[in-house]
């Protein structure tokens, strides 16, 4: 297997999600304790990326034997045990080796930060695994854009937030909720493109319950939410109000981005170019807190 191979079979162009949840946590951690131990920062970082590329191993492989990315609807040249005969076997080996060194890492950190890690650890293992796994993937179903969301988004920034800051509270959690809706719009931008060949397999996302005309109406409202989350928080001096002013305008190009993604339609020709807009999108609201985190930090 070429990197280029083990690229495809984890996704490592997905990334971004699970860097920029990190990412986020530790500024928050930053603000809220004002310094964090750079050694717990690395070992989250580190279980959080194996963890990642585990479960989307482990959802390219059960894609496959689903026959869910099937050949004659799928154009992503990184779907490489479709397009460039892969082993299946292999994939499903590199999935179990990134959950080891998961595990591995987990048993540092619970010697850091305490036995409750290896709960938080495992339980995050199992729902990676039955995210795509399992007689019933969640990734099947129409919650399967809430799971992941809550998984990469929520549930991985307060277990961050806790492990740096030995802090777990409500503010915290609500701090976490934007973060998830916007996971889950690109989620549901990746169904509404895959509606033809989902539906195909016997899938039963969101998408699909909503139907095609009405399957892009998620991407909109997690965004909505999000954007409206981050603002109230902020105007209620649970997050920085220094964030207001980038949100303005990460929502400004986010708003040009969506009306290109509207204008070209979901389907799976368009899903190489709506994915890069989503994820553009991302990248901008991710900036938009990063720089109003940076900014409360800096100016006290």
């Amino acid at each position: 297997m070429t990197f280029k191979q083990f690229a495809g079979v984890v996704e490592l162009r997905t990334k971004i999600v699970s860097l920029s949840t990190f990412g986020l946590s530790l500024l928050y951690a930053l603000w809220l304790a004002g310094g964090v131990s750079p050694a717990r920062a690395l070992l989250v970082l580190a279980a959080a990326l194996a963890v990642d590329m585990g479960t989307t191993g482990f959802n390219s492989y059960f894609d496959w034997y689903r026959n869910v990315d099937d050949a004659r609807f799928n154009r992503e040249e990184a779907k490489v045990l479709v397009h460039e005969g892969v082993s299946p076997g292999s994939a499903l080996l590199v999935s179990m080796l990134c959950y080891a060194a998961a595990a591995i890492i987990g048993l540092a950190l619970a010697f850091i930060a305490g036995p409750a890690v290896l709960a938080i650890g495992g339980a995050s293992l199992l729902a990676g695994f039955l995210y795509s796994g399992g007689p019933r993937p969640l990734s099947s179903t129409p919650l399967g854009e809430l799971f992941a969301g809550g998984f990469l988004g929520a549930a991985f920034f307060a277990v961050s937030v806790f492990i740096l800051t030995g802090r777990l509270d409500g503010p915290t959690l609500l701090a976490s909720i934007p973060q998830s809706l916007f996971i889950g719009a690109i989620l549901s931008v990746n169904n509404a493109c895959d509606f033809v060949g989902d539906k195909a397999a016997g899938r039963r996302t969101l998408a699909i319950a909503l139907g095609q005309s009405r399957a892009a109406l998620p991407v909109y409202a997690q965004l909505l939410l999000g954007a409206l989350s981050l603002a109230a928080l902020s105007a209620a001096a649970l997050l920085p109000r220094a964030m207001l002013v980038p949100l303005a305008l990460a929502l400004a190009l986010a708003i040009r981005e969506l009306a290109l993604m509207r204008a070209r339609g979901y389907s799976h020709d368009t899903k190489g170019l709506n994915m890069g807009g989503i994820s553009k999108i991302f990248l901008f609201l991710s900036a938009a807190q990063a720089l109003g985190y940076l900014l409360a930090i800096v100016l006290g």
